[in-house]
């Protein structure tokens, strides 16, 4: 019996969680793992880089779930400091370079795995490449941040972009001793929630010691004589900055792929079936931060860079790759996060998306409480849920509280994923005890609410 041989290019969530996952599943004598990855680390929390660079994290370590060797330990040929290049569909094979020496060469596969991930978008602007200004992807991003921080003649931070990985940094630059402004072209931060709701973002942001700039362009980089960052100017002001950190989002990394002729969608990722299977490709697969996903509640292909999804795309790719079937249904859009003690929550779609989706909905907002308002701790939420009009079910939830707030997301994802409407979300059986909820949850307060709203737009 022959033996199969499965190159992954991506050393991690998505890349070595299909490998770990397929190797679980076929032996060394049936299947060969060839991994190749450009860094130096591999299956580690991306997400846990804010955490990192704050100081919540000792050690960079800590954010490695699994190193190197262990892979290698467990059978999987795992080459780092090598980049693959070239992908030849037609020959099945791939040309990677050795990161440090420059040395090429071909490794043929039967079975590929593409999880090339996501890069940081990097505005084209003057001074953009400047020594100080760092995007936060990977763990050598986070390591070449800190390396700036340690040796800033000052101590002022500009942080341009004000979505997730932007208020994260602002938050870990505060903790580090840094006096910090978000520059944010959006009219409030978090575009991920609808503009009220950022809102209450902005003034929690700004009650923490943060200068927020909204609607504002950063228009360029400006340099000192030997090069390093000295201000970001927008059309109207300029902002003095010892280190600048861009916190504008990412773009799926595909330019390899796409020169193969893989297929991407409108967002720039790769297409894929439910198997994660690439689309017109039998032999493919691609997963993580670098494809597009069905978008449950829109039914619309999304593009969202989260290791959640990312690791269950690779178990779902290791699967079928060793001979068996899992599939990837789709996502309904769920992210938390906080900036200090403020949490920030979401799933399902905002008013805009549900506009562009081509649904007429109604938004409830409530202000409650994360626990019986009697006992010690409880402390504000403010939720919002949009239902659609005709049919009353549930579109989105949006949640911005303190201590207890974020995780009650959870409740409405579930929802979202089983097409309930609001009518039936009242009736849930959430655990109560005042610790933890008012004896009405705050979700299920929205729901009733929204449930009132719904019928008295003349629900058919």
């Amino acid at each position: 019996m022959s033996i199969e041989r499965l190159v992954v290019i991506g050393g991690d969530a998505a890349g070595m969680s299909a490998a770990s996952r397929a190797r679980r599943l076929k032996g060394p004598d049936e299947l060969e793992i060839v991994a190749f990855e450009r860094g130096h680390f591999t299956s580690y929390s991306a997400c846990g880089i804010p955490y990192w660079v704050g100081g919540d994290v000792a050690e960079r370590d800590d954010l490695v779930a699994r190193t190197p060797e262990e892979h290698r330990a467990r059978g999987i040929d795992l080459r780092l400091r090598t980049e693959v290049t070239e992908i030849d569909v037609a020959g099945r094979r791939v040309r990677a370079r050795a990161v440090d020496s420059g040395e090429q060469s071909w490794t043929s596969y039967d079975r590929l795995v593409v999880a090339t991930g996501a890069r940081p978008i990097r505005p084209d602007l003057p001074g953009a490449d400047a020594a100080g200004v760092h995007g936060v992807q990977t763990l050598d991003d986070g390591q070449a941040l800190i390396d700036t921080l340690s040796r800033a003649r000052g101590r002022r931070a500009v942080v341009v972009g004000a979505g997730y990985i932007g208020v994260e940094m602002a938050e870990a630059l505060i903790n580090r001793g840094y006096e910090v402004t978000v520059v944010n072209r959006g009219s409030e931060p978090m575009s991920t929630l609808d503009p009220d709701m950022g809102r209450l973002v902005h003034r929690a942001m700004e009650g923490m010691g943060i200068a927020m700039v909204n609607d504002a362009e950063v228009t360029e980089v400006c340099t000192t004589p030997d090069g390093r960052v000295r201000a970001v100017r927008t059309e109207d002001a300029e902002y003095p900055a010892d280190v600048v950190v861009l916190g504008i989002g990412v773009r799926p990394e595909t330019a390899l792929a796409q020169a193969a002729g893989l297929p991407v969608g409108a967002h720039g990722g790769l297409l894929t079936d439910l198997a994660m299977r690439v689309r017109g490709h039998e032999d493919v697969w691609a997963g993580g931060d670098c494809v597009e996903v069905l978008d449950l509640v829109s039914g619309q292909e999304r593009h969202i860079a989260l290791g959640t999804h990312a690791n269950k795309h690779g178990q779902v790719i290791g699967a079928n790759v060793a001979g068996g079937y899992a599939t990837f249904p789709g996502v309904v859009g769920t992210a938390v996060s906080k900036v200090c003690d403020l949490e920030i929550a979401r799933t399902g779609l905002r008013e805009k998306d549900a506009r562009r989706a081509g649904l007429r909905f109604e938004t409830v907002t409530v202000e409650s409480t994360s626990r019986a308002g009697y006992y010690p701790g409880a402390s504000p939420m403010t939720v919002k849920m949009l239902a659609e009009r005709r049919t009353g079910r549930l579109l989105g939830v949006q949640i911005v509280g303190r201590e207890g707030a974020g995780k009650r997301v959870d409740v409405a994802a579930v929802a979202l994923t089983a097409g309930m409407t609001v009518e039936q979300m009242t009736a849930l059986d959430l655990g109560y005890a005042p610790p933890f909820s008012p004896v009405w949850d705050p979700v299920l307060v929205a729901a009733r609410k929204a449930t009132a709203k719904v019928h008295g737009s003349g629900r058919e």
